[in-house]
Parts: structure tokens; C-alpha cells; sequence
């Protein structure tokens, strides 16, 4: 197995990073930069989210696994003081393999130019000074004219994220399905909506039609892109799925109520 180490700048997580390079070279794993089958993350859910964009045209093999030196985060397993450990299992190579839906972004420029994005967390279409105005439509048909901040649409783990602070529902990662939540819209006799979030299935296509300006920002996870003229995005879930390489049982809901609720040594 070829192993990739990434991770932030911090002093902990450098260091962190150099003794597990140490443990996984006596083990006799080999690094590869390029092509890794394994990358294992150091920091942050933002380290594991940039380490996902870096290797998202290697989704078929590649596996991801993130140790946390700082809060607990969803994405990453293992804690800073479990080095040896992690390092231990990696190097037996007995793993089982969890995979994660993905949201599909295809964004249509006023240029004609289309563009194709892959979503862990979430993506965000608004606009920077006024409000923004949309048709939104699934599979086609005109669903509702929406008037408001913006509209964000999230995957199942993303629904922990800024989905829920929408008051988006939180979503088992098992199920293939996006959520749709408008942010902050506002509703009168010209401009209604269901002002609620919606669950849509693998198969079904959101697509939102916003108003034609040239100040929208379109963000895909941690990327950002800034005054962009857009005539359309689709939203989809992929049939391309993130590989999570889990050493040891994995349980979401516990992580949910750790996260929220009480404290993980409770």
C-alpha cells in the first residue's frame, strides 16, 4: 500500500505528521504523492476536505482517513495520542472500506462554459450585494420561485455542517440522498416557496435558474469562486462515491451526539 500524509501548518499537526511518517516507514509502507492508495489527513475536517479535492479524480482507488489535532471533527477518526496505533493497523493493511455520497455540480457560465464540481460537504450558490432570485426546478419542472440570500444543497455528511444551522435535518451517511435548504428567503404574493428543507434521491436532478447578474459566488465545500455570470447549476448525487478506510468501527450517530450533546468522555 502507498500512503500520502497531509496536513496542516500547524506545529502539533507537523508534528504529529513526521511520527507517524516514522512508524508507517518501519512498517515498510511506501509514500506516494502522486498516486497514493491511502491518504491519511492530519488536522482538521478542512485538512480532510482539502485533501479530498486534491485526489478527487482518484476516487476509484484511493481510500482517506483523518487523525484530529485539534476539535473532534466528522471526518477524522483517530485522535493526535493515537499515532502508533493507527500507524500499527495501516501496516497490517486490515481495514474495512465505508463509502460516502457525493454531490454532483455542473455549473452552466452565461459564456456557455460548463464546469463540473464534486461535493463532500455542501455547495452554496448567492449573491454578493442583493438578495438573489431563482427558479428552482426538479427534474426539470419549475418547483418554486425563490427570492432570498441563497440556496445550499449538502450531502449526508454534510448535513452536519451549515446545513444544519438552516435547520436542515441530519442525515445517516448510508443513504444516497442530497438536501436542499434556501437561506433566509423571503416570501410574498410574486415570490413563494416552501420555506422547508427537501430529500432528494439519487435519481432526481435539482437545478437552480438564478436571475442573470454577474455577481453570484458558487462555493463547492472549502473552494470559493468569486462573481461568476451563471445561467444554471444542476445538483445531483454522484454514482461516484469518497472511500473511507476504517480501522475500526465507525459509528455516525455516536459521533452526532458527541458532537452536540455531551462531551466524548461522558
Amino acid at each position: 500500500m502507498k500512503v500520502w500524509i497531509q496536513n496542516n501548518t500547524k506545529d502539533i499537526s507537523q508534528n504529529v505528521a513526521h511520527k507517524l511518517t516514522n512508524r508507517l516507514l518501519a512498517y515498510g509502507v511506501q509514500f506516494s504523492k502522486d498516486n497514493p492508495d491511502l491518504v491519511v489527513t492530519v488536522g482538521g475536517d478542512g485538512t480532510f476536505l482539502s485533501a479530498f479535492h486534491r485526489f478527487n479524480n482518484q476516487l476509484e482507488h484511493v481510500e482517506f482517513v483523518g487523525i484530529h489535532t485539534g476539535h473532534l471533527g466528522f471526518y477524522t477518526d483517530w485522535q493526535d495520542s493515537e499515532v502508533e496505533e493507527l500507524a500499527r493497523r495501516i501496516g497490517n493493511g486490515k481495514r474495512s472500506v465505508i463509502s460516502f455520497p457525493l454531490l454532483e455540480v455542473r455549473v452552466t457560465f452565461k459564456s456557455g462554459v460548463v464546469s463540473h464540481f464534486l461535493s463532500l460537504n455542501e455547495s452554496i450558490l448567492k449573491r454578493v450585494s442583493q438578495t438573489m432570485r431563482a427558479d428552482i426546478l426538479i427534474d426539470g419542472r419549475r418547483f418554486e420561485r425563490f427570492r432570498g440570500d441563497g440556496v445550499a444543497l449538502s450531502t449526508p455528511t454534510g448535513s452536519t455542517a451549515y446545513s444544519k444551522s438552516l435547520g436542515g435535518a441530519l442525515v445517516d451517511p448510508s443513504l444516497a440522498v442530497m438536501q436542499f435548504n434556501e437561506i433566509a428567503p423571503i416570501n410574498n404574493r410574486v415570490y413563494r416557496t416552501v420555506n422547508s428543507s427537501l430529500i432528494l434521491p439519487q435519481s432526481q436532478v435539482l437545478t437552480v435558474m438564478p436571475e442573470p447578474q454577474g455577481d453570484y459566488i458558487i462555493t463547492i465545500d472549502n473552494l470559493s469562486y468569486d462573481h461568476c455570470s451563471v445561467q444554471k447549476v444542476e445538483y445531483q448525487i454522484s454514482q461516484e462515491t469518497i472511500k473511507i478506510a476504517s480501522y475500526r468501527p465507525k459509528r455516525f450517530w455516536l459521533r452526532v451526539r458527541n458532537a452536540f450533546l455531551v462531551d466524548d468522555k461522558q
